[in-house]
């Protein structure tokens, strides 16, 4: 009998490898997602078609022969957001370890950060970085200014007509404030998160940017990226945070400890609680 098996060459390795692999990636989208349950209802539909046919139970396999050719479409329907995310990471990988400049303007959100938080306002900032974010754009007022704490600050000063949403920045400018930002359903995050969170972690899922939210309530910066969020940090941890996400190899000294008017930026919440996906 062992005789009978194929000889293992090393393109069936690599074979196998490459299955494991695509197995792996799909088990990752759909692990902690409201997707996994739709995955094991379709996988208990196989099983109970390949049960009928082996039992020959003659009236369950008709049923089911009518419903197994149209998994396949179902399967886009229903996964269709988790397909997008993952073709959209596919598509943001550097393949050819190209960097990225630190933006200019990450100084002045440093500096804004830190007097919203030390002022507990709410804030969201989003920096963009491969894929665009021209759809989330389009929903909120478009600026197209340049960078600077004090507009931030207006912004998201309360009572002001663009506080709420997102304040969206690109290629070093502000492109749009008041913007509307896909909330994340990852039924694993805590309950205490509010809406501006989980915009926050709802746009990283989507494509590769950065968010940065301000906590009304506690005043404690936060980090966002590819689905995860970062909570409870300093500025020096942020700007860490951004310098790793634009692949800047070396941490250039923000301007962030320097006092601007009657706002003096130092320090921050230190110690990151990092909460995502399990």
């Amino acid at each position: 009998m062992l005789s009978s098996l194929p000889k293992l060459s090393l393109t069936a390795v690599i074979d196998i490898l490459a299955v494991a692999f695509l197995i792996y990636q799909l088990l990752l989208i759909v692990r902690g997602t409201r997707a996994g349950h739709i995955l094991v209802g379709i996988l208990t539909v196989f099983a109970v078609y390949a049960i009928s046919i082996w039992a020959g139970l003659e009236a369950l396999r008709s049923v089911l022969s009518y419903i197994v050719p149209y998994t396949a479409i179902a399967v886009i329907i229903l996964f269709q957001s988790e397909i997008r995310r993952t073709l959209a990471r596919i598509g943001r990988k550097r393949w050819f370890g190209r960097g990225f400049r630190r933006p200019e303007s990450i100084d002045e959100i440093l500096l804004a950060l830190n007097r919203l938080s030390t002022d507990r306002v709410g804030a969201l900032i989003v920096l963009e970085r491969d894929i665009g974010l021209r759809t989330f754009v389009e929903s909120g007022v478009r600026l197209d200014s340049e960078v600077s704490a004090d507009l931030l600050l207006s912004i998201f000063r309360s009572g002001s007509a663009l506080h709420d949403g997102a304040v969206i920045v690109q290629k070093g400018r502000i492109a749009a404030a008041a913007c509307f930002l896909p909330l994340t359903t990852a039924p694993a995050l805590p309950a205490n998160l509010g809406t501006r969170h989980r915009a926050a972690i709802g746009i990283t899922e989507e494509s590769d940017c950065l968010s940065l939210v301000a906590s009304e309530e506690t005043g404690d910066i936060s980090i966002a990226t590819f689905g995860e969020i970062e909570r409870g940090l300093s500025i020096k941890e942020v700007d860490e945070r951004i310098n790793a996400h634009f692949g800047v190899s070396k941490t250039l000294t923000p301007r962030v400890p320097q006092s601007r008017g009657d706002a003096v930026v130092d320090g921050g919440v230190a110690g990151g609680q990092k909460v995502g996906r399990p």
